[in-house]
């Protein structure tokens, strides 16, 4: 299964804020849309991520506020992105050696969707439910081919 197939089936919305926002406005966008990342765009373009993490580590544990931190002080600026044609596997690998948990789809310098490792997983295991299901009629005799 490919990027753009998940896109397909789970929406290519993309929630953003941007670099001059408060911390705070990051963290209560992230509450009201139930994510644990936004991405950080300014004009089109994409500057960065913030996630729950980024929050966590510098801000909580660094004794910031989050009311008058920009997100530009504690977003991570080098984001690794994928392409609609990239395999889930490829994803997999990239979010599991970075120890990231949202990639940003980009189709040249557009982003066109967010995949997270919760959609990954969604994906492989529909995948193996259906691969399992026709085993079965395989087994059974009862698949049509």
């Amino acid at each position: 299964m490919l990027v753009h197939e998940i896109l397909t089936s789970k929406g290519n919305e993309v929630f953003s804020i941007k670099p001059d926002n408060t911390v705070y406005e990051a963290i209560e966008k992230m509450a009201d849309k139930n994510i644990g990342a936004l991405l950080v765009m300014d004009q089109g373009k994409l500057k960065g991520i913030i996630s729950e993490r980024d929050y966590r580590n510098k801000v909580i544990l660094k004794g910031r506020r989050s009311k008058t931190t920009e997100v530009r002080e504690i977003m991570t600026p080098g984001v690794y992105c994928v392409a609609p044609d990239q395999s889930i596997e490829q994803c997999m690998a990239v979010m599991t050696e970075k120890k990231i948990r949202h990639l940003p789809v980009m189709k040249g310098d557009e982003v066109v969707g967010v995949i997270s490792i919760g959609d990954l997983v969604k994906s492989i295991i529909s995948q193996q439910k259906v691969e399992i299901n026709n085993l079965k009629e395989y087994i059974t005799g009862t698949y049509p081919g």
